[in-house]
């Protein structure tokens, strides 16, 4: 039996426990565990049931660091899917930058008006959290290569517009490869 422990910020307990305890509920049949969340710490442990399993044991862990993370339920729970893939890039200390640097960073990814992470989720269709010190990355591959690779163009300190012109480009490419992958068996035949 898997048991996990995690640590979220207070101010997001609310939200994974949900009104009347919904996302808690939600979180425990679609993956089969069991949560115990202390409210006044943030700690939460995932336990695995006897009918679950250590996927989605691991799923379920995912989906609560995504919703401590900034991210809605509902974004949170694409997780369940299982090309699904989440990335959390801690600014602070992973990447050693100043409480300063992290807001421009911040800022930056965010973009004027939030323009630049929604240019980023429109394109790629990954869904793109700025909370605290981190940045959190939901989404499906090929797409979410693209978008992590334009995270880390901004975080690096590229221009907006090379970014722009990167997903554009790498959005062009991907679509022709998709086009191709549905031209093949016709060929074939």
């Amino acid at each position: 039996m898997n048991v996990f422990r995690i640590r979220i910020p207070k101010k997001r307990v609310g939200v994974v426990i949900g009104s009347k305890g919904e996302v808690k509920r939600r979180i425990e049949k679609s993956c089969r565990v069991k949560l115990n969340i202390d409210s006044s710490t943030g700690d939460v442990e995932i336990v695995q049931t006897d009918e679950g399993d250590p996927v989605s044991c691991l799923i379920a862990k995912n989906i609560v660091m995504a919703i401590g993370r900034g991210f809605s339920p509902e974004r949170a729970f694409r997780l369940l899917d299982e090309d699904a893939m989440l990335e959390i890039i801690d600014l602070k200390d992973d990447l050693g930058f100043s409480k300063n640097a992290v807001k421009r960073i911040q800022g930056r990814i965010i973009g004027r008006e939030g323009k630049a992470r929604r240019m980023i989720e429109e394109l790629t269709g990954v869904y793109i959290s700025v909370y605290g010190d981190t940045v959190a990355l939901i989404g499906k591959s090929p797409w979410f290569e693209v978008a992590k690779e334009a995270v880390w163009m901004l975080i690096e300190g590229r221009q907006h517009s090379t970014v722009y012109k990167y997903l554009t480009r790498e959005r062009r490419r991907i679509k022709r490869l998709e086009m191709d992958i549905w031209k093949r068996p016709e060929e074939m035949v």
